[in-house]
């Protein structure tokens, strides 16, 4: 209820701002999802959230929670906690079950803001929850989010959606380092790809 709320009220403001977004088309109307975005801004999970229709249950850092006012906000946003730097088997484990019930999971995966937009790997976790769901991964980039408010605003600000990235190919492999290494650097180079359109 919150969350379709703020996302109407929201969708007036970034509509001023600019906000476009491009590719959407390749967003399923239905079924399990990872949507897997670069992460610049503390505004990036609110942009592709107002961009797609479906609601998203984005991956946060477990710090957000422990603030009583934001915490209350961001629990009700559809966001769950992840302790970063740590093999998360709660956080894991949720992001599997909203899979396995249709929904789409929301997930940065640099594992933190990429402040100097630098080239970074993706940490391991969204591609062992893409091999261990089969769950189709949808590149996402984020772009003029770092210079929303308050100088840039009139500068482009767009989502653009990619093609849904197959696992075809891992289909049969074991889930081990080398074939979680391989899928999360595909997934980085279709992100960073979308990012120099």
């Amino acid at each position: 209820m919150l969350y379709s709320f703020l996302r109407a009220i929201l969708q007036v403001l970034f509509f001023l701002l600019g906000l476009k977004a491009e590719g959407l088309h390749n967003i399923a109307e239905k079924g399990p999802l990872i949507l897997a975005a670069n992460h610049v801004s503390y505004w990036d999970p609110i942009v592709v959230a107002i961009a797609v229709k479906r609601p998203i249950n984005f991956m946060a850092k477990a710090e957000l929670f422990d603030h009583h006012l934001l915490g209350f906000f961001v629990k009700r946003l559809n966001a769950f906690p992840v302790r970063r730097g740590l093999a998360d088997r709660n956080a894991i484990k949720k992001a599997l079950l909203f899979l396995e019930e249709g929904k789409i999971l929301g997930i940065f995966p640099e594992g933190m803001r990429n402040l100097k937009e630098e080239d970074l790997k993706a940490q391991a976790g969204v591609a062992m929850i893409a091999l261990k769901s089969g769950a189709p991964v949808v590149p996402v980039a984020c772009v003029g989010t770092n210079r929303i408010l308050p100088l840039g605003w009139f500068r482009p600000l767009k989502v653009r959606v990619g093609d849904p990235i197959g696992l075809e190919e891992y289909q049969g492999q074991k889930v081990n380092s080398a074939v979680m290494e391989k899928l999360s650097s595909e997934i980085m180079t279709k992100i960073n790809l979308l990012l120099q359109k």
